[in-house]
């Protein structure tokens, strides 16, 4: 996937200027694409600039005080209809990319105390996440058959990211006593 799909994602019905839209792709942000998808400050205005050249967004200038004037992007009429073209396009499984595996694969190299160390430390962060994910699903999404047709495939992402980190964690839970 390539990012400039990202960033149209995360600003249809949801307009923002570069630097709020570059906030929405870190992780730590409830409710952000960063939970799925991350890009730089840098990647980001790239890409802003160059879907503004092809009409896939347009940007409105806001005078600020004692700041310089912020843009405002929002997704154009020709952009939404790319955004549902690359929907409906089929996509390949996504190969997963894991530094830890490739270090447990060949971990018979080092001491088991080593990888349970970084065992430890993934489940630690593994266990935040899924606690973030269990509270913005308590606060936004107590009634699923109740939300707005937006927030129904939202919510569908927060339940992937649920069970991934559920599914870690009973992983973790059951090659931990493996090395011990």
């Amino acid at each position: 996937m390539s990012l400039i799909y990202a960033i149209l994602s995360a600003l249809v019905g949801a307009p923002s200027s570069g630097y709020d839209l570059a906030k929405r792709f870190n992780p730590s942000v409830e409710g952000s694409v960063g939970f799925f998808w991350n890009a730089s400050f840098q990647q980001i205005y790239r890409e802003l600039n160059r879907l503004e050249e092809k009409g896939w967004l347009q940007a409105k200038s806001v005078q600020q005080e004692n700041r310089p004037d912020k843009r405002i992007y929002s997704v154009t009429p020709v952009g939404e209809q790319q955004l549902c073209q690359w929907i409906a396009e089929s996509e390949e499984m996504t190969p997963i990319k894991d530094e830890l595996l490739v270090k447990l694969f060949v971990g018979h190299l080092v001491p088991h105390q080593t990888l349970l160390s970084k065992l430890e430390n993934h489940r630690q962060q593994h266990q935040q996440r899924l606690t973030i994910y269990q509270e913005i699903k308590h606060q936004y999404f107590q009634e699923p058959q109740a939300l707005s047709e937006a927030l129904k495939f939202q919510y569908m992402t927060l339940l992937h990211g649920i069970h991934h980190e559920t599914g870690w964690l009973s992983w973790c839970d059951e090659i931990m006593p493996l090395l011990k």
